[in-house]
């Protein structure tokens, strides 16, 4: 039951998250205010906005048709949530064991080279051209500290629970296919922070703390996470929170790992476990969006530990169904998807 409220909390989060992904802090704000959803507690929505704001702001062009409040049907097709189905086909096929090299062999048998971004295409034009891991990951690649690695780290966190240490160096293998330093360390800081959730001995402070353990202490990830920790405890009001971190990693690209993960410790700290608050602040804090809410909600939905904590408005409109571009599980259940999970979990 946590493993279904964990895919249905990483789905809703990543909706949550999408019709704002690219629009700078300030949009993201005037946005919800002139609906009356600020702080944010529901679905953006276009429904009462000012035709000028609007035009000042318009929504994600490619999510805003299947994720505002007044278009969801069904969870919509998402890298973030891509990745992880294409791990728990990664354990059917290799197990636990996999090496890196499985994971570029599925990528090139089942991941459409349209549906990749940013590092993840640049490895995958690499292995095109024959080069092979890890130099997939250094070769001509600007962009191997980004958040990709991440977000595919919650499979690897999920099928190790209360084993931090063996979700991290699961998520090692798979993060450096494509990324480099503070890109593999966030992938490894995550799949930590959710063994240690999915384990029951840990509330989010704990599982937090846990996934510190893993990564080097004086790295930049390291650093950052403690920031974003920081900053939270100490302020009560979550803008100023958002408004401090963004002073000390606004001169990063938005997409790029560090800021992403300060930002997404203080709205889980922030949050103290709570669902609703954690993937809205995660979301309300700007930078990758959907990547943030959809962490966040995987992190969450595991603590709530069932998926009926989740409340309604949140789970009812996915209609238990997920659109992704994984041939084989195209219009797949979230049920479905945790019973596989299990599986996966007691493979050797």
């Amino acid at each position: 039951r946590a493993l279904h409220a964990a895919w249905l909390g990483r789905a809703v989060g990543c909706l949550l998250g999408k019709p704002v992904e690219k629009l700078p802090l300030p949009a993201i704000r005037a946005l919800a205010r002139a609906t009356g959803n600020w702080p944010l507690t529901t679905w953006f929505t276009a429904r009462g906005l000012p035709p000028e704001l609007a035009r000042a702001h318009p929504w994600n062009r490619r999510s805003a048709t299947t994720s505002l409040a007044e278009n969801i049907d069904g969870m919509p097709e998402d890298d973030d949530l891509d990745y992880p189905v294409l791990n728990l086909l990664l354990l059917q096929r290799y197990g636990h064991g996999f090496r890196t090299a499985d994971v570029a062999r599925l990528w090139l048998d089942e991941l459409p080279a349209g549906r990749t971004f940013t590092a993840e295409r640049i490895a995958f034009r690499n292995l095109l051209s024959g080069i092979e891991p890890p130099y997939t990951a250094r070769h001509h690649n600007p962009f191997r500290e980004w958040i990709g690695a991440a977000i595919r780290a919650d499979v690897h966190g999920w099928t190790h629970p209360g084993d931090p240490g063996a979700a991290a160096e699961a998520a090692h293998r798979d993060a450096v296919l494509t990324h480099t330093a503070s890109g593999v360390h966030g992938a490894m800081f995550i799949a930590a922070v959710i063994a240690a959730a999915a384990g029951g001995s840990h509330d989010v402070h704990g599982a937090l703390a846990a996934g510190l353990t893993v990564v080097p202490p004086r790295s930049r990830l390291a650093h950052a996470v403690r920031s974003g920790i920081g900053q939270a405890r100490a302020e009560s009001d979550f803008d100023t929170v958002v408004d401090r971190l963004h002073a000390a990693y606004g001169h990063l690209h938005w997409v790029h790992v560090l800021p992403n993960a300060a930002l997404l410790a203080a709205a889980l700290t922030h949050a103290d476990g709570d669902f609703t608050g954690s993937i809205c602040r995660a979301v309300s804090g700007g930078w990758d969006t959907d990547s943030n809410g959809a962490t966040a909600g995987s992190i969450a939905g595991l603590l709530a530990a069932r998926p009926d904590a989740l409340p309604d408005r949140w789970t009812t409109p996915l209609k238990n169904r997920l659109t992704t571009s994984i041939a084989d599980f195209n219009g797949i259940g979230f049920d479905s998807l945790a019973r596989l999970t299990r599986l996966a979990a007691a493979r050797p």
